[in-house]
């Protein structure tokens, strides 16, 4: 593995409880604010919105008074009934008169307050009149219901599109020490899990909160028409409703926090032990990766069960105190309509109505859960979204010449913490056509140089310049895209071989892909695969061996033709005798050309223009390889330690006899006057 300097910390630390399991999450910062921001999200949209106000507002009305035009219907058939009973001919007056005669004072009151004609029946004509209209009235309601949840889920789809952008966007312009701090799984459940989470949310929540909370208006209205009374009643259920949905919501937002957050750990973690597999299997680490697991599913489980558990009290605490103002509004009912204050039609249409009214408030306290997870997520998305993004480009930025290769640090200091330095007062020039190596231990800030020409991190101080252009005065894509890289770590891409080889270079020819690939070696077994250069790899490349995958990205660097070529390792990978064909072609790459080589097999750079030797992030040895060797310094250690066999520190070769050692062990000039490299290590 090569010396790669990350930064302070490779993965963000798991706060663990007292036996090693992951602490819960924190309660979020603020509900209000952030819910505010989701529905912000809509603003684009607007009129739209105010479309589906109007068909909610509209399916609503027609809803309220479908249950009202129901009581006229059982007012009518109960008149009718009534008026069988009595004799015909006679009038209303006349019965109510002679049951007040009789004592029965409850039934002239009920009598006195229907409408109906003694003998002649039920009114079939009236009713149906009223039963079409009860069916028109709801055939509405349904159609305006559907035109604004359809309308509505496009709305909803549209702001996730938006927000997915949002965040891929951010994604780019997030600085690499971001990424240096927080767990990939991490990353990933954020861009993905929260995201979806919110949508599903706004989904099924906005249109019923809308259709609930007109609803609850709207039966409201009826329900003081029809009996200020049972309305009071009914209103009992209001304070009930929100004391109970307030109580739960406190104790449930915090564990909806902590299951999100856990769902992201457990997916980091997931995501870890997969990619490495192998490592896991080679190392006899599967018992402690299991247990490692277990207690974060045990975490996730006890998040997600408390959260849904203590949320869903809210349901069957609303239907509780449905039923009681339902046991009360049937019995003061009842007791009008026998008092002749009400018809039984409109008691009828009030029980309707007290389920319609309760049913909406059960709905949004069902729905407490959903807003909770939701919002939840979307503190997190938005923590994700306000992160501080690498700074912007030079507003008017300049350029260095088309052919620019001259790479120059001076005076650069740089620190990835303020209280560890790093590199201080770093100053070297690589001249055009140059190779520059680079030695020395793990950590010593090799990788870290080439962060910094990529503009990955920007110097504290000093400055690089391109052609004695500072390069901090360049756009970052303009660097960028002078320069080209092949690192230890193969970066490949779902896609074909050709694809990917012309990843570096998306509008290179046939022809061009073929000769890179040539120069890489990957036409030599390219041919052997079942559909050549259309070969399909997944991210991962399985279908394709480690050697084989670093071949390509030679390639892919090959193709894109850079001034400026960094090599990290490139060749770590691959055999002896393929990686002396590719010092080849790269000999003939970097021609005219700055190349930056990182380095831990010293025979890879012993032709090297400049050797830099790192030891803490300073440089402190630069020269040639014979000249290094004659110095006896860190450079000598390194190469006696990678070429001799253990011996003790009296006992190290002499600097004259490794040289001549090595000129010995070497065969003679290829055809191209270069001497090949040792075969062994």
């Amino acid at each position: 593995m090569s010396g790669v300097q990350r930064g302070p910390q490779q993965r963000m630390p798991l706060q663990r409880g007292p036996m090693g399991q992951v602490a819960g999450g924190e309660k979020a910062k603020s509900f209000g604010p952030s819910a505010k921001r989701l529905l912000a999200t809509l603003r684009t949209d607007m009129p739209l919105l105010v479309v589906v106000l109007v068909f909610s507002v509209l399916s609503v009305a027609l809803s309220v008074i479908g249950p009202k035009l129901l009581g006229n219907a059982t007012n009518v058939v109960f008149a009718g009934f009534v008026s069988l009973q009595v004799p015909a001919g006679a009038t209303k007056q006349e019965v109510v008169d002679g049951l007040i005669a009789q004592g029965n004072q409850d039934q002239a009151n009920m009598i006195a307050a229907m409408d109906f004609v003694p003998g002649a029946g039920v009114d079939f004509e009236q009713l149906a009149w009223i039963l079409a209209g009860v069916l028109a009235v709801y055939v509405l309601a349904s159609l305006f219901g559907w035109l604004q949840a359809r309308l509505l889920n496009g709305i909803v789809q549209r702001a996730m599109h938006r927000l997915r952008l949002q965040v891929e966007a951010k994604v780019h312009r997030l600085p690499l020490s971001y990424f240096d701090k927080v767990q990939r799984g991490e990353l990933l459940s954020r861009v993905t899990n929260d995201v979806d989470n919110i949508g599903q949310t706004m989904q099924q929540t906005l249109s019923q909160v809308v259709i609930s909370l007109l609803t609850v208006v709207g039966v409201l209205v009826m329900m003081f028409v029809i009996s200020p009374l049972l309305a009071v009643i009914a209103l009992v259920t209001i304070p009930l409703t929100v004391l109970i949905t307030v109580v739960v919501a406190r104790r449930s937002q915090k564990l909806f926090v902590a299951q999100w957050k856990a769902t992201g750990v457990l997916n980091a973690r997931v995501e870890e032990t997969f990619s490495g597999h192998a490592i896991v299997k080679v190392f006899g680490h599967q018992r402690e990766v299991e247990a490692d697991f277990r207690a974060e599913n045990e975490e996730l489980y006890r998040a997600s069960f408390g959260a849904q558990f203590i949320s869903g009290i809210i349901m069957p605490a609303m239907m509780f105190v449905g039923n009681l103002v339902y046991v009360a509004i049937a019995v003061v009912g009842g007791l009008q309509v026998a008092a002749g204050l009400l018809s039984i039609g409109d008691v009828q249409a009030f029980i309707q109505y007290s389920r319609q009214f309760t049913q909406p408030l059960s709905q949004l306290g069902s729905m407490a859960n959903l807003l909770q997870s939701g919002v939840a997520s979307g503190e997190r998305v938005f923590e994700l979204l306000d992160e501080s993004e690498e700074e912007p480009d030079d507003a008017e930025p300049k350029t260095a010449p088309d052919h620019a290769s001259r790479l120059a640090f001076e005076d650069v200091s740089f620190r990835y913490s303020p209280d560890k330095p790093l590199i201080d007062d770093l100053s070297l020039a690589a001249e055009p056509g140059s190779t520059v190596a680079i030695v020395g231990p793990t950590g010593a800030g090799k990788t870290t140089l080439v962060n910094l020409i990529m503009r990955f991190y920007d110097t504290d101080s000093g400055r690089i310049t391109l052609d004695g252009v500072d390069t901090r005065r360049m756009t970052r894509d303009d660097l960028r895209s002078r320069t080209g890289m092949v690192l230890q770590d193969t970066w490949l891409f779902a896609g074909t071989i050709r694809e990917n080889i012309a990843y570096g270079r998306p509008d290179a020819s046939e022809e061009d892909i073929v000769a890179a690939a040539t120069a890489a070696y990957v036409d030599r077994f390219v041919h052997a695969l079942p559909d050549g250069y259309d070969t399909m790899l997944d991210d991962e490349a399985t279908n394709l061996s480690v050697g084989e995958r670093q071949l390509i990205t030679i390639a892919r660097a090959f193709l894109a033709d850079p001034r400026i070529l960094i090599l990290d390792e490139a060749t770590s990978s691959v055999d002896t005798r393929t990686e002396l064909l590719i010092q080849r072609a790269m000999s003939r790459l970097r021609e005219d050309r700055t190349a930056f080589v990182i380095a831990h097999r010293l025979s890879t750079i012993r032709d090297a223009d400049l050797i830099l030797v790192m030891e803490d992030g300073s440089i402190v040895e630069q020269g040639t390889h014979d000249e290094l060797l004659v110095a006896k310094g860190a450079y000598w250690r390194l190469y006696n330690a990678q070429f001799e066999a253990p011996m003790d520190e009296e006992t190290l070769v002499d600097p004259e006899t490794v040289g001549a050692a090595a000129s010995t062990a070497s065969p003679g000039p290829d055809a191209e006057g270069r001497a090949e490299e040792p075969t062994s290590m």
